[in-house]
């Protein structure tokens, strides 16, 4: 294992020592090596090496994180003695198209080296997958997809995470995240931040549907994410440790997928929102990342569970009714069919309303007491937002107020994954709070 002065608790799961304190069981995790440090010049050969070595090599990169680190990363695996190629990503695109032209452009080496942030990892990872190639990365940014197993892929406009494989090696230079945009920073704070709303969602999916359940990426999340809200302020002025402690916590965030295979722990209604913007906004789309749009959603998200749960009366549900006609009005034929095969298969029938609504009528106190106990109180993830620089609405954002209330309304269609959105669209209050 690389040495790596602000790894943390990633040391240990990086070494497979790390024990879940509740039941002593230890971890592996995919990633062979996870580093964080103040600086990684000159180190860039040794780390590929550790993984890579005697292998051919890609470099792959845009044409903004080429000058920002790939440059540099190329040179150093190339004063080695490597062999290395650089590719610079002209035009660089998440999605079946781009994936294949990625593959196409980087035929004949065995390892690709992703230098970027979410576009350029996730391209490199999916491609790599598919070539049964090895890649690992050199992020630029502080965000949480590094880690994962999943890559976020566009086909025909329909956004799909897809299960493939992780980077060996992932290594975390903080003198060059410290110099990306602030957006890119704040963005990744809101990223990590939406833990409070995914982990509310997928823990009420859990106690309704008994859907599978981990507490393990919380656990280790917990170590990091009290101290990042009260250091939020630092997180964007150059504070060396309040950066390092959000690069943690984000590549603990990506890790979940590890422990639970699938992205669940960290992706629920909060990511649908987002997608959906992704998905529909065509040439009015604001040009903001998916952090920056997660952020927004997951205030909203905040909202409306703080306002269901803190209600001491239960919600009273009805059965799942499919607005056919809209969503092939707003979508099309295309969209919409894959919207309605989605929701069918969370849909609630008569049986399954009857049965939630009298486990809500004897158990609600219990049950929102619950899920309270995992939730961030409201103002205080607006406060940590906006003290770290975080867009916090969708006038902030750049997106019209109508459209946002037509994601709100409608993002719940995109994924079978049961959250706020459905509960609160399902017991008559949906429609009421997105046009709040």
């Amino acid at each position: 294992m690389s040495h790596s002065e602000y790894g943390g608790v990633i040391n240990e799961l990086v070494a497979g020592t790390w024990e879940e304190p509740v039941t002593g069981k230890r971890y592996t995790i995919p990633p062979d090596d996870i580093v964080i440090s103040a600086s990684l010049d000159g180190r860039e050969a040794e780390l590929v090496a550790s993984q890579h070595a005697g292998q051919s090599i890609m470099v792959v990169s845009d044409e903004y994180t080429h000058e920002a680190l790939a440059r540099r990363v190329f040179e150093n695996l190339q004063a080695a003695g490597m062999n290395v190629k650089d590719h610079v990503w002209k035009t660089p695109s998440c999605s079946e198209q781009g994936v294949e032209q990625l593959r196409a452009e980087t035929q004949g080496v065995e390892v690709l080296v992703a230098v970027g942030s979410g576009t350029i990892n996730d391209s490199v990872k999916y491609a790599s997958f598919l070539d049964g190639r090895e890649y690992s990365v050199f992020p630029t940014s502080p965000m949480n997809a590094f880690t994962t197993n999943t890559a976020s892929v566009s086909f025909d406009g329909f956004k799909r995470s897809l299960t493939c494989h992780g980077a060996k090696g992932i290594y975390f230079d903080l003198s060059v995240l410290a110099q990306c945009p602030q957006r890119l920073i704040s963005a990744a704070f809101a990223d990590v931040i939406c833990r409070t709303t995914a982990q509310v969602d997928w823990l009420m999916s859990n106690m309704l549907f008994d859907t599978p359940y981990s507490d393990t990426p919380y656990t280790l999340l917990a170590y990091d994410e009290g101290s990042m809200i009260d250091n939020a302020l630092g997180i964007g002025s150059g504070d060396l440790e309040a950066l390092a402690m959000l690069t943690r916590i984000s590549a603990i965030m990506g890790l979940g997928t590890c422990f639970t295979q699938t992205t669940h722990s960290g992706s629920m209604a909060e990511h649908m929102v987002s997608h959906y913007i992704d998905m529909f906004s065509g040439k009015n789309h604001p040009g903001t990342s998916h952090g920056e749009q997660v952020g927004v959603a997951t205030v909203s998200l905040s909202k409306l569970q703080n306002s269901i749960l803190h209600s001491e009366t239960p919600p009273v549900l009805s059965e799942t009714v499919i607005p056919e006609d809209r969503l092939h009005s707003r979508y099309g034929p295309d969209m919409a069919r894959m919207m309605i095969e989605q929701t069918r298969l969370k849909a609630l029938d008569s049986e399954t309303t009857d049965r939630l609504n009298t486990t809500f009528e004897r158990e609600w106190p219990d049950f929102r007491a619950r899920l309270i106990d995992v939730m961030l109180p409201f103002d205080t993830l607006y406060d940590a937002m906006g003290r770290a620089g975080c867009q916090r609405s969708a006038e902030e954002l750049g997106v019209d107020a109508s459209f946002y209330r037509h994601a709100l309304e409608d993002a719940r269609f995109i994924r079978d994954r049961f959250t706020m959105l459905d509960l609160a669209a399902e017991s008559g209050q949906l429609e009421q709070f997105a046009a709040a």
